[in-house]
């Protein structure tokens, strides 16, 4: 029986992470992972550099490329006729940076001295790991720790069961081998807004089914008003309210029967991509006797350090409460490894940004101004918009706008919101700016490079007190 001070069961951002900090510390560490790549050697990295994050991003800056090249090279005195794409193309690329991150992955491993194993892992009494391998043959690991960052998989729902051929989740939707003509996704959340544009810049006719009468409800209204406004104006089709409740394929298409307020609607795809969330993926992960406990949605149970109920034994990232990001799951990682050593190591989970990766971007920390309201936080509201901003104007890129929320008797910020180009590297800053407990004002007296985009987060700080330069001010103030 092989015995390790760690064991890790998933190599995702936050196995991998985690692993790879454990052995910085001087733990004899080990990380288990059941998947296979396209190569088919271990699948390292998880749904995030596999089949998630980093492969729907690539496809995402591919098809905006093509998009801006078609629709906006001429607004630039740039002659661009003819411009066509290749999706098999598009698709390789995505492949090829795929395999050179998890191939990373494999190199950091060996760096740092950490094991790898194949197979599926589960935690058993005692604190051991049987690791089940492709081939059928167990073997029992025993561990001084446990981590288990065992990922997510998609929600699958009973109204469309998916072919991965015509009726495909947010995996088969990075693969398909030709632009769709009709385009049906169910669900405008995160995943759905992403795949949607992807293929809706390169001709799809995209129709987004979302059951939910709020349109991104997680977000601050402000900004998921703007979003929608901008999206819609792209030419994505969102129906708020429309829940899908059968489908039906015939050949290479399908017709999915749908309900809104005005009754049972009809409409024919020729792709269709459920993807209406996430589920931990629990089962079959934990033994009867293991003593880590379950809630009822299958997400284990942890104190705020990602300890379970059985001492030494962790679970961290997509399997855990909280929101499933790959950043969130990297630092609980790095934490838990600390936490091993006996460091006092911590998580501020009330500055994990969020990420739309549509374009222009969608990105949020903090308080949203409806959970203030709601709160009863008395508050002041800084907004400015990129069509003010001359970098934006030069880089055509205006829609959109940073609204910042402050507390209106310290004028801590308690939240930033913006709608815009690069608005996921802008909120970094206020992400920084909340972890040391700025106030607006300390982003108002900070000097921004001109002209930048940067500069619409200084202006949005300055409007919190009235005090903006680039446009009117809504009240007046000394």
């Amino acid at each position: 029986m092989a015995n390790y001070d760690v064991v890790v069961i998933g190599s995702g951002p936050a196995g991998y992470v985690a692993a790879i900090r454990a052995a910085q510390l001087g733990l004899k560490t080990v990380c288990i992972e059941k998947e296979k790549s396209k190569q088919g050697k271990i699948g390292l990295g998880g749904t995030c550099l596999n089949v998630g994050c980093i492969p729907s991003k690539a496809l995402l800056d591919s098809t905006y490329k093509y998009h801006e090249a078609k629709h906006d090279f001429d607004l630039h005195g740039i002659s661009a006729k003819g411009v066509s794409i290749d999706v098999p193309t598009m698709i390789a690329r995505k492949d090829d940076i795929v395999k050179q991150l998890t191939t990373g992955i494999g190199g950091l491993f060996k760096a740092n001295g950490v094991d790898t194993l194949e197979g599926t892992g589960k935690v058993l009494a005692g604190k051991k790991v049987e690791v089940t391998k492709a081939d059928g043959s167990v073997e029992i690991l025993e561990a001084e720790n446990i981590v288990i960052a065992a990922g997510s998989l998609p929600v699958a729902i009973p109204p469309a069961p998916v072919d991965q051929k015509v009726i495909v989740d947010s995996t088969g939707a990075l693969d398909f081998s030709e632009t769709p003509k009709r385009l049906g996704v169910i669900g405008a959340g995160v995943i759905g807004l992403e795949l949607g544009s992807v293929w809706g810049r390169l001709g799809s006719e995209v129709v987004l089914l979302e059951a939910l009468d709020d349109f991104l409800p997680a977000m601050d209204k402000q900004i998921a008003k703007e979003t929608q406004k901008i999206l819609k104006k792209q030419g994505l089709d969102i129906r708020m309210g429309a829940r899908v409740t059968g489908t039906e394929v015939k050949g290479k298409e399908v017709t999915v029967t749908y309900s809104d307020a005005e009754g049972e609607k009809q409409q024919v795809f020729d792709k269709l991509i459920v993807c209406v969330g996430r589920r931990p993926q629990s089962q079959s992960l934990l033994a009867a006797d293991s003593g880590v406990s379950l809630d009822e949605r299958g997400f284990i149970f942890v104190n705020d350090y990602c300890e379970t109920a059985v001492p030494g034994v962790y679970a961290i990232g997509d399997v855990v409460r909280g929101p499933m990001l790959a950043h969130k799951g990297s630092e609980e990682g790095v934490m838990v490894a600390e936490r091993i050593v006996g460091q006092k190591a911590a998580m501020n989970y009330e500055t994990i940004p969020g990420v739309i990766y549509t374009h222009p971007e969608v990105a949020a920390v903090g308080k949203t101004e409806e959970q203030l309201k709601a709160d009863g936080v008395a508050y002041n509201i800084g907004v400015f918009p990129f069509a003010a901003s001359g970098r934006a104007m030069a880089a055509n890129e205006t829609a959109g706008m940073v609204k910042m929320i402050a507390h209106a008797e310290t004028d801590r910020i308690l939240g930033c919101h913006i709608v815009g180009p690069s608005a996921a590297d802008l909120v970094q800053q206020i992400v920084i700016a909340m972890e040391f407990g700025s106030s607006a004002e300390d982003i108002a007296l900070t000097v921004f490079g001109h002209p930048t985009l940067s500069e619409a987060v200084h202006e949005a700080a300055l409007a919190v007190s009235g005090h903006a330069i680039h446009i009117p001010n809504k009240k007046k103030r000394k």
